[in-house]
């Protein structure tokens, strides 16, 4: 079962195949929690876009989400668009209607546990209503290019993440007693 975010409505049937904008993402972790890194490469067209940034210290499902993002903020104006990622939990979450339930709960899974990551998942949705987007979700380390070369782009920014801050991590109650 497909579900579309934004705009309500399958890119395909609106637009020609070759005026989707594809982003495949992917985020890493150097331990987790620990440095992390996102990527992502765009195609349209025949052209291509790749982004990476890293911060450093977050979780690798942070960095996921981090990557969807930052395909999506890079989008100029309202568009078409299939993300595919090899995140099972960002694929599932939005696909499936978890994050549509996790809000509708006051961001909770069940009675008391809260959802993690609410912040970029609000982040997350507020992009897709902008433009129509499909999730997509493609086995890692299985030798599609665009998947390989956005978890190299990840994975690079993981180990060169010294100085990044990820707020949204750092900044909950106790992460540094935790880590301590």
């Amino acid at each position: 079962m497909d579900t579309y975010k934004g705009k309500d409505a399958d890119p395909s049937t609106l637009v020609g195949e070759d005026t989707i904008v594809r982003a495949y993402t992917d985020g890493a972790c150097l331990g987790n929690p620990g440095p992390g890194g996102y990527g992502a490469v765009l195609t349209y067209r025949g052209h291509r876009k790749e982004l990476c940034g890293g911060v450093r210290l977050t979780t690798n499902n942070r960095m996921e989400l981090m990557a969807c993002i930052a395909a999506l903020r890079s989008l100029k104006f309202p568009c078409a668009v299939e993300l595919i990622s090899d995140s099972s939990y960002v694929v599932r979450a939005m696909s499936e209607g978890w994050v549509d339930r996790w809000q509708r709960n006051g961001w909770k899974r069940g009675r008391a546990d809260p959802v993690k990551n609410v912040d970029l998942w609000q982040e997350l949705l507020g992009l897709c209503a902008g433009h129509r987007v499909r999730f997509c979700w493609v086995r890692g380390h299985a030798g599609h290019p665009e998947n390989e070369r956005a978890d190299a782009l990840a994975s690079a920014a993981a180990q060169n993440a010294e100085t990044g801050i990820d707020a949204g991590f750092e900044g909950e109650a106790g992460v540094t007693e935790r880590l301590l």
